[in-house]
């Protein structure tokens, strides 16, 4: 529209009429250019467009080259220099090379004429000064004078109902707003931002005025605002405003909320209302404005007019463009909540009917599919009346009548196209019956509509050779979604999925899935991700509607599956999983679909128990055996452990030939290696199944067996477990990890924090609840099949956490208690005197245990303190010994030196040994007893004597150690003293050979 706008008045002159020495201007004017280095293109465009937009009227510029002025060129030549008169080039003249000048007006006497009472003459006075005003400002109004202008159209549009000249006035003035505002500092922007915000919003008041013209010429005004043209007319002094700030002005005056409220005055002419929805379609590309339009009910204004009669087709366009716009930018809630009405969902209805019945173009089947979006989007409100429209009916029957045949007369020869729009919109109509069928009444509709029997036509093995309507590629991404339609779809109709014989269809699917029969999957689409060139895409949603329909818990359903084989067949499909396939992320997540498959089957039923068998354990032993690191790898390994844990629950638990075979592949070992862990999300399904598991009495010994990293016992394991749980629950304990409080030794920080509410007795309380959120209670089952005592590889810190184990069950039947009495208290009920002993009674022997334990805990603290002195002070004696022998060793050693060395320390000593032997002898001999003498001739020792003697012979170090080296021939003693060296090996020479020389 904008390149059909007629230039207004005093524009840009054609060229016919324009001066012919513009053009040779622009000739001498690109030359100089072009011999000007520092001059750029762009500037030299800018120029060249500026001299030719310059009218007759504004005069001819002075003639700068010969060939311009008509004179003839001078002969330059090397003797004939020409001379050169420079001029100082003013502001001025730069202003006038470069554009026109702006004269500026007095608004305030426009104003005041207008205001003025009527008089003979007056009108024609006011219209001419209007005229003169648009004369002056044909290039564009200055941000200044805006707010004057914009006062002056509001008094013009007063007068248009008396005066009805004021009408082209009006008009002259919007084809001129058209144009782009003009600055002449960069600071006017903001100076003069909040008048003009204010003046724009006026604009909006011009659309109440009923006149055709104005409204399409406000119209074109306003969306010249997002596409204004440049200027062809450089304005000396100012700077053309960019559309961005025009756009902000519109937002900051609430533009748009004031034209969707005008929307009902102009509901008479379609063209009018083209040219509005035009508007509000580039309004609605601002977030601050689609919220405006919101507030003023713009979706349910528009959308109850789509199917008002158009010959063009551009109602329905732009108003599903403005529609869309509305959802992206704006309250998605607050949209539905307007479209969910029965005038709005009767308009989609006709709308969506004809085009899907009657269109043929790319461009209907295009909106087609866009309304289709905004349907789905309106379905997803459960208070939106889908089925009292009849759109639910009809969305069915649009999607199901390819596959069932229907004798309604609106699908009679309807056939939809492998086009990628009627592909798009078979995938659109899947997806809407799954947002439908959220509507319980909706069930009825899908039944009549037989969804199940349409969606399982493609449960089933590509058929080669085979003319379908889709390609490959498509056919496959339908058959994928159908599928994923169906998981959501067949738990509701249980009965026409069993009709339809969907388990045996679904396990013949799933053992194609897992043949080795070659099928190109392209795994371009949502539903098709990780299954490019294998059937894991196809496995894999299969797995999950059979996980939806199990999961139901209908006997009917899993009895059907197990007659089929099921068990066996998806154990099979584990095995080739396990052994077969590598592990990616899909793979993991069919391993653990299937698991809860097997699960929910097995649950309660002992025959079917039996049926999982060993290999079913093999398999599960086997994904125990996981790698810790795997966790956070992020493809699903903490999901599939929980799968295994779950299956291993309700498949193996309760039948004793499995329980048996389990401990005997030592599988609780495997339940203890993961429990040491300490995985917080595993820890409370492992202790559970460790209870039930301890019902057997094989597994006590398993599990006093287990040893975990540095010979960690199970006992303490599970105590380690409890004394943790118990420090992120807050309980209060000391520092040895005694009772605190013997009133209420288990309380946690939340219950402690949390006042007591009174509560209904069919409510579980928050001491009751407790006991299922953590592990306590489970570990307090586990050690109690243990037995408390003769457990191994126990600390005393171990025994005084077990001390309040051990006392579990009374602590939280008092903690019940007093949770009772404090709820009487709050609901101020006086109990019975018998009632109110039997309460203080029952809290007094809660205290006592709880007083009880404490004193044990205290004597087992005490007595391993004891212990722990008693033990130090042996070894404090022992290391004290050690230390003694080592100064009588070195006490001697300085003797037998001193011996060696002073010859009076050796008579000393010699004496005091003759002393000691003296002392030694009796006072008496017998008669012919012989007495031997202790002193042996020739002995050089200054030791006793004796059969049996101790040398202590040279240190080691001085030596190097016994044996260092027999070789006494090839030692000498060194000139320093000290041990023995060893020398360089002595050759021995002939003595023969010498004597010969001789």
């Amino acid at each position: 529209m904008a390149a059909a706008r007629s230039p207004p008045p005093g524009g840009p002159v054609s060229s016919a009429t324009m001066h012919p020495n513009a053009f040779t201007f622009g000739a001498a004017q690109r030359r100089r250019e072009s011999k000007t280095p520092s001059s750029s293109g762009s500037h030299s465009r800018a120029r060249l467009r500026s001299s030719l937009g310059m009218s007759s009227s504004e005069g001819t510029l002075p003639v700068l080259s010969p060939e311009a002025s008509g004179r003839p060129k001078s002969d330059a030549g090397p003797s004939h220099i020409p001379v050169v008169r420079l001029k100082v080039v003013t502001d001025t003249d730069l202003g006038l090379a470069q554009g026109v000048q702006f004269k500026t007006m007095d608004l305030n006497s426009i104003i005041q004429l207008l205001q003025d009472q009527p008089e003979d003459g007056l009108e024609e006075k006011q219209l001419q000064s209007i005229q003169r005003m648009v004369q002056c400002y044909q290039n564009g109004f200055p941000l200044r004078d805006l707010v004057q202008i914009f006062k002056i159209m509001s008094l013009c549009t007063e007068k248009i109902e008396e005066q009805p000249s004021f009408l082209d006035t009006v008009c002259e003035i919007l084809k001129l707003c058209r144009l782009p505002f003009l600055k002449k500092k960069t600071s006017d922007e903001n100076i003069y931002a909040k008048e003009i915000s204010e003046a724009v919003a006026l604009l909006g008041d011009l659309i109440k005025v009923p006149n055709s013209e104005l409204r399409i010429q406000l119209c074109k005004c306003i969306v010249d605002f997002y596409h204004a043209e440049p200027l062809k007319k450089q304005i000396a002094g100012y700077q053309q405003v960019t559309s961005a700030y025009k756009i902000q002005m519109i937002e900051s005056g609430a533009l748009a909320e004031t034209l969707v409220l005008s929307w009902d005055l102009l509901q008479a002419e379609l063209l009018e209302k083209l040219w509005l929805l035009k508007t509000l379609q580039h309004l609605s590309t601002s977030e601050v404005n689609c919220n405006l339009m919101i507030k003023a009910q713009a979706a349910n204004k528009i959308c109850s007019c789509l199917n008002n009669p158009d010959p063009s087709g551009q109602l329905l366009f732009r108003s599903s463009e403005i529609l869309w716009n509305l959802l992206e930018k704006s309250s998605k809630e607050e949209i539905i909540k307007q479209l969910s009405n029965l005038e709005c969902l009767l308009a989609l209805k006709e709308v969506f009917k004809n085009l899907f019945t009657k269109g043929y173009r790319h461009y209907d089947r295009q909106l087609r599919n866009d309304i289709l979006v905004i349907t789905t989007i309106i379905a997803q409100n459960p208070g939106a009346p889908m089925i009292e429209s009849g759109f639910t009916r009809d969305l069915i029957l649009f999607a199901t009548f390819n596959e069932v045949k229907s004798q309604d007369p609106l699908v009679k020869g309807l056939k939809l196209s492998n086009s990628y729009e009627d592909f798009e919109l078979k995938k659109l109509l899947f997806n809407i019956i799954v947002v439908l069928c959220r509507d319980l009444p909706t069930v009825q509709i899908l039944i009549e509509g037989k969804t199940v029997e349409a969606l399982f036509t493609y449960v089933k093995k590509t058929e080669r050779h085979k003319v379908i309507e889709w390609s490959a590629a498509q056919h496959e991404e339908l058959q994928l979604h159908a599928i994923a339609t169906l998981a959501s779809v067949a738990p509701l109709l249980i009965d026409d999925y069993l009709a339809c014989n969907g388990n045996a269809r679904i396990l013949m699917f799933l053992e194609w899935c897992v043949n080795e029969e070659t099928f190109f999957s392209q795994g371009n689409s949502f539903h098709g991700t990780g299954g490019r060139g294998n059937k894991f895409a196809q496995m894999r949603y299969t797995v999950r509607l059979l996980r939806a329909m199990v999961s139901l818990g209908n006997d009917t359903v899993n009895q059907d599956l197990c007659s089929h084989g099921a068990i066996k067949q998806l154990i099979g499909i584990l095995k080739i999983t396990v052994s077969k396939l590598k592990e990616e992320a899909i793979v993991l997540e069919i391993k653990s679909d299937i698991l809860l498959i097997l699960s929910c089957i097995c649950e309660n039923h002992n025959q079917r128990k039996e049926m999982f068998g060993t290999e079913g354990v093999d398999i599960i032993l086997h994904l125990m055996r996981v790698d810790p690191k795997k966790f956070q790898s992020g493809l699903g390994h903490n999901r599939l452990l929980f799968s295994t844990l779950d299956c291993l629950w309700c498949c193996i638990l309760g039948c004793y030939s499995l329980e048996d075979y389990f401990l005997e592949k030592e599988g609780v070992f495997l339940l203890l290696d993961l429990l040491a862990l300490n995985q917080k999300n595993f820890c409370n399904l492992i202790l559970g199944i460790m209870v039930e598991f301890c019902d057997n009495p094989k597994t006590s010994v398993h599990v006093n067996t287990w040893r975990g990293k540095k010979d960690q016992t199970a006992a303490n394991l599970l105590i380690k477990l409890w004394r943790e749980e118990e420090k992120d629950l807050g309980v209060k304990r000391d520092t040895d990890g005694k009772i605190i409080d013997a009133k209420k030794p288990l309380i946690t920080k939340f219950q402690e924090d949390q006042k007591v509410i009174p509560m209904p007795a069919s409510c579980p309380t928050t001491s009751i609840m407790e006991v299922s959120e953590n592990i306590r209670a489970k570990i307090y089952a586990v050690l109690g099949k243990l037995d408390f005592e003769n457990l191994p590889g126990l600390s005393a810190e171990d025994f005084v956490t077990l001390c309040i184990i051990h006392r579990y069950l009374d602590f939280k039947t008092g903690e019940i208690w007093n949770e009772i009495n404090e709820e009487v208290k709050a609901e101020r009920f006086r109990p019975i005197s018998a009632d109110k002993e039997i309460l203080e009674a029952v809290m007094v022997a809660s205290e006592n245990i709880g007083k009880m334990v404490a004193a044990l805990q205290n004597e087992m603290v005490e007595s391993q303190r004891n212990q722990d002195m008693h033990s130090e002070q042996k070894a404090y004696i022992k290391i004290h010994a050690s230390n003694k022998q080592k100064d009588m060793a070195n006490k001697s050693w300085a003797k037998f030196l001193s011996r060696t060395s002073n010859a009076k320390a050796l008579k000393k000593a010699k004496k005091l040994q003759e002393k000691a032997i003296e002392s030694s002898r009796p006072n008496e001999y017998l008669q012919n007893a012989i007495i031997h003498s202790t002193d042996i001739k020739g002995l050089n020792i200054t030791v006793p004597t004796g059969q049996v003697i101790t040398v202590e012979s040279t240190p080691v170090y001085l030596i190097g150690g016994p044996l260092a080296d027999t070789d006494i021939a090839l030692k000498r003693l060194p000139i320093q003293g000290g041990a023995l060296q060893r020398v360089k090996e002595i050759k021995i020479e002939d003595k023969t050979k010498n004597y010969h020389c001789l």
